[in-house]
């Protein structure tokens, strides 16, 4: 059974950090594309950042948080994180992991998140920017 559980989020200053993780179970990183994805209230979903399985390890991030945003699998953890410097009020919302797979199931390029075909999601984690 896929599970994902998100931690981390939190209530930080504009220009500040935080890391949030995504610690996954029923399944092995490196068979499944994870990813992160964003929703604020009144707003749609937005694909933050994801990162495909199996060899081909290319990630795609948003433009919205490209150079500010990372994210990045600890594969003996079976977890995968984001971190997330110069934190903007914009970037206020609750942040979801996602995952879909196993290989050649799943699909994530450098220019492409497809975050509407990723069925498993965690419940979610909340991050405000605000001073």
């Amino acid at each position: 059974q896929v599970q994902l559980a998100e931690s981390g989020g939190g209530l930080v200053q504009p220009g500040g950090s935080l890391t949030l993780a995504c610690a996954a179970s029923g399944f092995t990183l490196d068979r499944y594309a994870i990813g992160w994805f964003r929703q604020a209230p009144g707003k749609e979903r937005e694909g933050v950042s994801c990162i495909a399985s199996h060899d081909d390890r290319s990630k795609y991030y948003a433009d919205s948080v490209k150079g500010r945003f990372t994210i990045s699998t600890d594969m003996v953890k079976n977890t995968v994180y984001l971190q997330m410097n110069n934190l903007k009020p914009e970037d206020t919302a609750i942040y979801y992991c996602t995952a879909n797979g196993p290989y050649p199931h799943g699909y994530c390029s450098r220019t492409y998140f497809p975050l509407e075909t990723y069925p498993y999601l965690g419940q979610g984690t909340q991050v405000t920017v605000s001073s």
